[in-house]
């Protein structure tokens, strides 16, 4: 173990607060640095409904959780402590107060606790979301191409989605709903080959354990095999505010490159700051974050170690 640790009983060097890719990541490489790090998991992933991921390169299609537990083991290889539970709050000299457990004391923090989205209210969308109700065209387009796809208009970003989508299918149709298109918007759609659907969504048909059509209010039944939707995305960063982050223009909490904070000593990284990260993305940004960390640990430790030579008159 490296000096820090063992001047510090009881004192992890970094407490990771997060156990998705991105804390997961972090904590691997920081472990492999011989640095005393703690992961605390809630076990709640955010793509814990979906059977599968892709686009992770020698991972493409794995179910999600498969992935969270071969991280897991591979991170107490190194020493990682993994505690299960939920952090209340993070005092002031990072202690990281957990419900109903222990404090732990901790020199970093690294916050990943990921987003959680909120889903429009129409019946079945809960029910099928992560099945065939769906967000991420990058994520799930292969998947359902060339199929009759539905795009709900619920959100802002509806209307690109749909767009985005008709690269997967040439039948893609766009379900007005809450969301009519502005004239501008109306035309790219129309331009790309989409039909649009006025009226509003009663709800989801869904025929045994599939999805059959899109029941609108008139009584009408559209026919699709899978839809997409834009939910919001609303990230999971009140232990990051409660610490003082500060927030960018868009309303989530600010961090430079590798994911250092405007407060110091605190990191974070994947989608509790980045709501675009896949499972990927996350996963390099908890690297990146992991590097920063370990040499912010390093200056300081190379400059308590300079402050002890030269107390004990090393310097000359």
């Amino acid at each position: 173990m490296n000096e820090a640790t063992n001047d510090r009983n009881g004192t992890y060097d970094v407490v990771v607060v997060g156990a998705g890719a991105a804390g997961l990541n972090a904590a691997l490489l920081l472990g492999r640095a011989r640095r005393r790090v703690a992961v605390i998991d809630a076990g709640e992933p955010r793509n814990a409904p979906a059977a599968h991921m892709q686009g992770f390169l020698s991972r493409d299609g794995l179910p999600p959780a498969t992935l969270l537990e071969l991280g897991r083991a591979e991170v107490q290889r190194y020493g990682v402590g993994l505690i299960r539970g939920r952090v209340e709050r993070i005092d002031p000299g990072f202690e990281v107060r957990m419900v109903g457990g222990p404090v732990l004391a901790a020199r970093r923090i690294l916050v990943a606790t990921g987003l959680r989205d909120e889903l429009p209210g129409i019946p079945g969308v809960r029910e099928r979301w992560g099945k065939d109700v769906l967000h991420c065209p990058y994520c799930h387009g292969f998947e359902v191409r060339d199929q009759p796809l539905a795009v709900l208009g619920t959100g802002p970003g509806a209307v690109h989605q749909a767009l985005l989508l008709r690269d997967w299918s040439d039948d893609v149709v766009f379900f007005q709903h809450t969301l009519e298109p502005a004239a501008e918007d109306r035309e790219r759609l129309e331009a790309r080959g989409l039909r649009i659907v006025e009226g509003r969504i009663e709800h989801l048909a869904v025929d045994g354990d599939r999805l059959r059509g899109v029941a609108l209010a008139d009584g009408r039944v559209v026919l699709r095999a899978a839809a997409f939707l834009f939910p919001r995305m609303v990230p999971h960063d009140g232990l990051l505010t409660g610490l003082g982050c500060e927030k960018d223009a868009n309303g989530w909490v600010a961090s430079d490159r590798t994911g250092r904070t405007s407060v110091a000593g605190v990191w974070a990284a994947g989608n509790v700051v980045d709501p675009r990260a896949q499972v990927v993305t996350a996963a390099g940004m908890g690297s990146a974050a992991a590097f920063a960390l370990n040499n912010d640990l390093l200056d300081e430790d190379v400059a308590g170690a300079v402050a002890r030579h030269r107390a004990a008159g090393g310097a000359r």
